[in-house]
């Protein structure tokens, strides 16, 4: 995946919208429109494999519409610039943790000096238990 590719390609694909926020502000809030709402379609992407986008629409399955978008919101900031840089940063974030490929884990044994300390440590356990035992005399 190249990164700088979909960072580029989201901030060229994504569709943009500008609404009134709720939320503290005063009147600035019934006045401008702060909060920004991102659209990105899946197949609009670029930079990314077919494997890592099948990924992306599984990890993301919860926030992907039934028309293959993406949407995000961002209203924080009393700042419209602000908020669409929240959003894109947002954006850029989910899909690329989405689209990581993770590394396919050889499975292997533990080694002889894991498996002698292991059984060091079992033999002072067992060691520590017994000592706690009241002796009988016979």
């Amino acid at each position: 995946m190249n990164l700088s590719l979909v960072h580029q390609s989201i901030r060229n694909a994504a569709e943009t919208s500008f609404s009134r926020s709720g939320g503290p502000g005063g009147q600035n809030v019934n006045k401008v429109n702060t909060k920004v709402t991102l659209r990105l379609r899946l197949v609009d992407l670029a930079g990314i494999s077919e494997a890592e986008l099948t990924r992306v629409r599984e990890l993301l399955a919860n926030r992907i519409t039934g028309e293959d978008e993406i949407v995000i919101a961002s209203d924080e900031e009393r700042s419209q610039r602000t908020n669409l840089e929240r959003a894109f940063s947002r954006m850029e974030a989910l899909i690329s943790a989405a689209a990581h490929l993770p590394k396919h884990r050889r499975p292997t044994k533990p080694g002889k000096a894991a498996r002698e300390q292991r059984l060091r440590v079992k033999k002072i356990h067992g060691r520590k238990k017994a000592e706690r035992q009241r002796k009988i005399d016979e």
